[in-house]
């Protein structure tokens, strides 16, 4: 392989719990729940999928909201109008909170790299492997790479909002190949998601899946992917 493709979310990095995430933003808002109280709100936040990065949504949408939802990586504007919607879904103490919630998770505090990111980026530099990361996202990750000490060993980021495509459109894969300069043949996609990461196959990627689990849950599913590499 010449170089390696991962995925963001779930793959290099995992967003802070639902709790952490909503707690954080009433603290800074001056807006103390009770415990019983934000321990609820939590559960239906995770429950309506309104956490990027988080738990996929477990409630029907209204129609509207789902349209908005199927294409909601092609555009920072309908990025934040699906995960805002989401939460809006749900009942919170101030309607400015939804925004505020969603301005949180594109904090790097927000993030956490998984425990062997760091180990497996470094090596595969050392080994002159380069670097790509694709993500179906809707605002600029590369502050996260940045504040976590990472983006030394990515040489490129290929962001479907920046390009009005999302994975599994396999054009997607073919400008991270193009922004590498290398053939899809010599690249291997590493992500969790099976149907939106396993689209690089289409273009004659390998694919390697990780789970989308808790970082301290997964300490080192990554480092498979140096044995492709050799």
């Amino acid at each position: 392989m010449a170089a390696v493709l991962f995925d963001f979310s779930g793959t290099l990095f995992r967003i802070e719990s639902t709790e952490s995430w909503l707690r954080t933003v009433l603290d800074e808002a001056g807006l103390p729940l009770p415990e019983t109280e934000l321990a609820r709100a939590a559960r239906e936040l995770e429950h309506v999928g309104a956490l990027p990065g988080g738990a996929a949504p477990r409630v029907p949408m209204p129609d509207e909201l789902a349209a908005v939802w199927g294409v909601r990586d092609e555009s920072a504007e309908l990025h934040r109008a699906a995960y805002t919607g989401l939460s809006r879904l749900v009942t919170l103490p101030d309607p400015d909170l939804h925004d505020a919630l969603y301005d949180r998770h594109m904090l790097p505090a927000a993030w956490q790299p998984y425990p062997d990111a760091a180990e497996v980026l470094r090596a595969l530099r050392e080994r002159g492997i380069k670097v790509g990361v694709v993500s179906n996202i809707g605002w600029d990750l590369r502050p996260v790479f940045r504040a976590h000490g990472l983006d030394p060993f990515v040489d490129a980021y290929v962001l479907s909002y920046e390009h009005g495509i999302q994975k599994p459109d396999p054009r997607l894969f073919e400008a991270a190949c193009a922004a590498l300069d290398v053939e899809p043949g010599d690249v291997l996609m590493v992500g969790d998601d099976r149907r939106a990461d396993g689209g690089a196959a289409a273009l004659g990627c390998g694919v390697h899946f990780v789970d989308h689990l808790p970082a301290a849950q997964r300490p080192d599913a990554l480092r498979p992917v140096l044995g492709f590499v050799g």
